[in-house]
């Protein structure tokens, strides 16, 4: 695993539970509103990733304090070795949330089989004509659709979620992001944070309101 940051404590990253967030190395998507830039190169410079042994120490040594682990990024599933660490993990007793972009279904069906993911969260980041905008590259629609699709019907709890940024996305376009949301799945507005956009022109101050909806 290619492990590029750890929040050692959070209450709000995975519902219900007190959570250390893993960040891995290395994401397919250029979204231009990203807020951690520093995770997109697959190889940073040299002494800018965390030892993987270093991580699972760290969550041995907290698991009285911690009853969680959110695996983030970048974007996970392009770990090849992401089943092997979420083993390991699991095998300390920890819930495990995947946080991903959807862009490599393939990667779902391994882990949802072999009971590694208590909790996943996918971004719909914008109406499928949009994303390549979204995205900043020409974005794989039918493995996202796909991914819906399998997250929707796993059994696991899940949530879909987007980032409202207002200059790129219209009161129409959310409308059409619930629409793709299957039924019976959660789906969350979140604010947009533009302090570190990976844009500069987006960097300004922009008021949003989180809301949830719940899909009948």
């Amino acid at each position: 695993m290619r492990i590029g940051g750890l929040n050692s404590f959070s209450l709000s990253d995975f519902p219900g539970h007190v959570a250390a967030v893993v960040f891995t190395q290395g994401c397919n998507f250029r979204c231009p509103y990203c807020h951690n830039g520093s995770l997109i190169p697959m190889n940073p410079s040299t002494g800018e990733l965390i030892p993987q042994e270093e991580i699972l120490l760290f969550l041995e040594k907290r698991r009285t304090q911690i009853n969680g682990v959110v695996v983030s990024g970048g974007e996970p599933t392009l770990q090849p070795d992401l089943s092997v660490f979420l083993h390991r993990v699991s095998s300390m007793g920890y819930h495990i949330k995947l946080d991903t972009n959807g862009s490599r279904p393939e990667a779902l069906p391994e882990l949802f089989m072999e009971g590694l993911v208590d909790f996943i969260a996918m971004d719909i980041k914008a109406p499928l004509e949009l994303y390549d905008r979204l995205t900043g590259v020409c974005a794989p629609k039918e493995q996202l659709e796909e991914s819906i699709k399998l997250i929707a019907q796993s059994g696991i709890d899940h949530e879909f979620r987007t980032t409202v940024v207002e200059p790129l996305l219209s009161e129409r376009d959310l409308h059409a992001i619930q629409e793709m949301v299957p039924h019976g799945s959660r789906h969350r507005f979140q604010e947009f944070r533009p302090e570190n956009a990976l844009d500069p022109g987006l960097r300004a101050s922009v008021e949003v309101k989180n809301n949830v909806l719940q899909v009948a």
